[in-house]
Order: structure tokens, then sequence, then C-alpha cells
């Protein structure tokens, strides 16, 4: 048996505009709305289906998982993400290999690295 991955989801007191500002993000469209407690995001960039569930209270601390997402130009990326609301929490890497980390209006982190 295999397992196979088809869904990443996000903890938040807000999925309705925590989901909304991930959609822009990455082109993708929200599918389904489940009266604002599960958003469900398809398409665009994304390889796999992303959601957001309300709760009450989202998990404190860092980040035990985060999502890893790449770009044709970074820089360019980077500024557009910081310009939508997201807050940069470190350049990373090295000339050989560069990534950016980031946090979404919430607080959750992610990455960004350059993809050739």
């Amino acid at each position: 048996m295999t397992l196979k991955l088809g869904m990443v989801t996000v903890d938040t007191t807000d999925a309705v505009a925590l989901a909304g500002w991930w959609a822009e993000q990455t082109g993708a469209a929200i599918t389904q709305e489940n009266d604002g407690w599960f958003v469900v995001l398809e398409g665009g960039g994304l390889p796999v289906m992303l959601s957001f569930q309300k709760v009450d209270h989202p998990t404190a601390g860092k980040n035990r998982i985060h999502l890893d997402l790449g770009a044709d130009d970074l820089d360019a990326e980077v500024d557009r993400l910081l310009a939508a609301g997201a807050t940069l929490i470190g350049r990373r890497g090295d000339e050989a290999f560069r990534w950016v980390t980031l946090a979404d209006p919430q607080g959750n982190e992610f990455d960004v690295a350059q993809q050739d």
C-alpha cells in the first residue's frame, strides 16, 4: 500500500480570510467554503489541495510543518508577497541555493526558493 498526499491543512481563526489571501498568492480557486469553517483551494500553482480549518485556538509556537514554494524569480516573488501582507522572517542560503522564510497574515511560516 502507498500513501499519497491529498491535502495540506492550516489551522486558523479566520479560514475564509486566510484562504482568500493564499488564493491570491497562488492563483488557486476556492472550491469549497463549508460555512467558513473549512475552506479548500485547488488549482493555480498548487500540486495538491490546500485547506484552512477554523479553530478557536491555533497551536502556539513555531510551525512543525510548513509550505516550501518555488519561484521563477525569487526576489520579485518575495517583494510581491511582502506587498500583499506577508512578513519577512529571514533570508537564507548562499549563492548555490537561496530561500526566504516568510509568514502569512496569521503568522504561519513558509519558505520560497528559487526554482530553475
